[in-house]
C-alpha cells in the first residue's frame, strides 16, 4: 500500500477563499473528490482510507471545507438557538446564514478549477453528500459519478436525529484540550452507535490530530445554519445526470435512515445500498464493503462515459 504517490497538505485560492487539501494516488488517475461533513475535518477521512481507495486506481483529493480544519475561517452568524430550529420546524421560518451549501459547492468547483480537474467523481459525506448533490445539480458537466454517503435531501418530512444526537450537535463546544478528547470520543460514541474496538481505540489520536490542527466551534456553527437555510432539494435533485450511488446506515441516528432512501429516490435511476449496523460513521470493518461500492460504482460510470 505504501507505494502510492502521496503529495502533504497545500493551500488552494478558490471561490474567493483558501482551501486546504491534500493528493492521494497518481496524477494520472481518475479524481475523485472526498467532501467532508458538519464540523469535520479532511482528516476525518482517515488516511488509510483514502489510500485503499487511491489504490484502486483513483487520484484521491480531501481537503478541509470553508470554516474548519487549515481552511479560510469566516466570520459572522451567531451561535444557533432552540427557538430558531422550532421556529423553522413548526413556523416554516428560515434560519437565517451567512452563507449556504451552494457557496460550499462552489468552493468544490472553485477547488477543482485550481487543480485543473474538468470532472470527477464526488464522494460526499453527510453535510458533504448534500454539497455534492449541489454541485451535481448546479454544474452536472463536472460531475463523473456522485457518490451520497448517509446524507439527506433536506426534505422536512424526513425523521430528526434521535434525542441523544440532536443534544450533541447543540451542546457548547469543550473548552479545554482535555474536555475536546473527551467530547470527541462520547460524540463517536453515539454517532457510531455500537461497538468498533479498532476505532475506540483511535479515537483519541484523531481527535488530538484535529485539536492540533485547530479548532473553530464558530464555524461549525456557520456550517450548521448554512445546511438549514440550505432548505429543501428533493425537487431539484430530479435534474441529476449523475450515476448516484446513496450508502446509508440501517441505525444512523443523526441523517435517519429514511434521509438516505429519500435521496435515492428523489434523484434519477439512483442505487440505494443500506449497510447493515452503520450509524453516521464509517467504522473500519465497513471500511471494505464502502470502498468497493464506491469503486465499483465510479468505474461503472467511466466506463458508460466511454460509450
Amino acid at each position: 500500500m505504501n507505494t502510492i504517490a502521496h503529495q502533504p497538505p497545500q493551500m488552494a485560492r478558490a471561490n474567493g477563499i483558501e482551501l486546504c487539501y491534500e493528493i492521494f494516488g497518481d496524477a494520472n488517475a481518475e479524481p475523485m473528490l472526498l467532501i467532508m461533513g458538519l464540523g469535520a475535518q479532511m482528516v476525518l477521512w482517515d488516511e488509510d482510507f483514502c489510500r485503499q481507495i487511491a489504490a484502486r486506481g483513483f487520484r484521491v483529493i480531501r481537503f478541509d471545507n470553508r470554516d474548519i480544519g487549515k481552511s479560510s475561517h469566516l466570520s459572522g452568524g451567531k451561535r444557533l438557538t432552540p427557538l430558531e430550529l422550532l421556529k423553522l420546524r413548526f413556523l416554516k421560518i428560515p434560519v437565517a446564514a451567512p452563507y449556504r451549501l451552494r457557496d460550499m459547492a462552489e468552493d468544490t468547483v472553485g477547488l477543482m478549477d485550481v487543480l485543473g480537474i474538468k470532472s470527477a467523481h464526488l464522494v460526499g459525506a453527510s453535510m458533504g453528500g448534500m454539497i455534492a448533490q449541489e454541485v451535481a445539480i448546479a454544474h452536472p458537466q463536472r460531475v463523473r459519478s456522485l457518490t451520497s454517503i448517509m446524507s439527506t435531501t433536506g426534505n422536512p418530512k424526513v425523521p430528526p436525529p434521535t434525542r441523544e444526537a440532536a443534544a450533541m450537535l447543540m451542546a457548547p463546544p469543550p473548552n479545554t484540550r482535555d474536555e475536546y478528547i473527551a467530547r470527541f470520543a462520547q460524540t463517536w460514541k453515539v454517532l457510531r452507535v455500537g461497538s468498533f474496538p479498532e476505532d475506540e481505540a483511535r479515537d483519541r489520536l484523531r481527535a488530538e490530530r484535529n485539536f492540533e490542527r485547530g479548532l473553530n466551534p464558530a464555524g461549525v456553527g456557520r456550517q450548521l445554519r448554512a445546511i438549514l437555510a440550505s432548505g429543501n432539494r428533493k425537487a431539484r435533485l430530479r435534474s441529476v445526470k449523475a450515476p448516484t450511488l446513496v450508502i446509508h446506515g440501517t441505525v444512523d441516528p443523526l441523517v435517519r435512515p429514511e434521509g438516505g432512501k429519500d435521496t435515492a429516490a428523489s434523484i434519477p435511476g439512483a442505487k440505494l445500498m443500506m449497510v447493515e449496523g452503520m450509524g453516521h460513521a464509517l467504522p473500519i470493518p465497513m471500511w471494505p464493503q464502502v470502498i468497493d461500492a464506491i469503486d465499483k460504482h465510479a468505474h461503472t460510470a467511466s466506463a458508460k462515459a466511454m460509450h
